[in-house]
């Protein structure tokens, strides 16, 4: 078997699609993987593998301004939409429906908004270390209340430059704690975690393949006169899951409810009670100085209490960190296909 990659025209943009060639079951049903900030549908190439021979159709998709996808704008207004909108697309454009939708931080956002927004398509999902409903940044509390009207501390102002720059540079070294091979080792995966020389450099390659800029990643920054100094702008990806712009409030209320899957990895610094990405955590820690005591974002918190609310889940919690389907796979891939075949 081995991973093909195809441009796949639909009616909003062309997207890259990886599949399976050389084995598993081309009739088996359809489990669409969905990748997260800065990464491809490279990182799901493991999953993938398996996931054909346990007969299933998997199919990767690249975002919009990530792998070989077009790298059409993001309305950041929209949430997550024009990436949960694009997977529609795609779904209608390969004449696909009832589908296994599997989404992986950022990713888990776009499927949930997906879910949200075609609940009827879906069979089942499976949220690997998701954002919370209520976006990244900014928020307090189980259900997600603003620390400031604007969404101060949310949005592309959270990104660090110095990486921003490395990432558009294409830089491949580990010769700074923020060049991309230095964030994957210490943040996408549990430090220590032993990543196979040829994966890394792939994964590496994967994170590059992001577009940078006002319209891509991180997005547009706006200055408020709140601590931390920064809010939601309007464009690219950090904009896009700011919670100004991205909340699932009403996510219970969908009909029909497909179950969801939630694997987490208890050492996840990204998404995490305690983010060392979130601002307000790091305020607390006196890394962001002036803070004046704003909450850190109870992610994980906030998702229990929606798919609390939405009622069908079933939480499953890998030692690992960020990334359960590259640091845990076997553990990852026995509670995917179990979830498959309940669903």
């Amino acid at each position: 078997m081995h991973i093909e990659s195809r441009r796949t025209p639909t009616a909003r943009v062309t997207q890259n699609v990886l599949s399976v060639a050389g084995g598993g079951d081309a009739g088996g049903e359809t489990v669409v993987l969905v990748h997260g900030n800065v990464s491809s549908a490279v990182f799901w190439r493991g999953t993938m593998l398996a996931l054909a021979e346990a007969g299933h159709r998997p199919l990767a998709v690249d975002l919009r301004g990530f792998g070989d996808t077009d790298p059409a704008p993001v309305d950041a207004t929209r949430g997550l939409r024009d990436y949960s909108d694009d997977l529609l697309a795609l779904l209608d454009s390969l004449g696909l429906d009832g589908v296994h939708l599997v989404g992986w931080s950022m990713g888990g956002g776009v499927v949930l908004q997906a879910l949200r927004d075609r609940p009827a398509a879906v069979r089942s999902v499976t949220l690997v270390n998701p954002i919370s409903p209520y976006g990244f940044g900014g928020t307090h509390g189980a259900d997600g209340a603003l620390n400031h009207p604007d969404g101060t501390g949310g949005g592309a102002g959270g990104a660090n430059p110095e990486f921003v720059k490395r990432l558009a540079a294409g830089d491949t070294s580990a010769d700074s704690p923020v060049s991309p091979r230095s964030v994957l080792r210490s943040s996408y995966v549990k430090p220590g975690t032993k990543i196979e020389d040829e994966d890394e450099d792939a994964f590496v390659a994967s994170m590059l393949s992001t577009r940078t800029g006002d319209d891509h990643y991180p997005g547009d920054t706006v200055a408020s006169g709140e601590w931390p100094g920064v809010a939601p702008g309007t464009r690219g990806v950090l904009n896009a899951f700011a919670p100004t712009h991205f909340r699932l409030d009403d996510l219970h209320t969908i009909d029909p409810k497909p179950p969801i899957l939630w694997i987490r990895g208890e050492d996840d610094v990204i998404v995490s009670d305690t983010s060392l990405f979130d601002l307000a955590h790091l305020g607390a820690l006196g890394v962001v100085p002036g803070s004046p005591g704003t909450p850190a974002q109870p992610m994980i918190t906030q998702t229990r209490a929606a798919l609390e609310r939405y009622g069908s889940y079933t939480e499953v919690v890998l030692d690992c960190g960020h990334s359960p389907h590259i640091e845990r796979p076997a553990e990852f891939r026995a509670a995917l296909t179990g979830h498959l075949k309940r669903s």
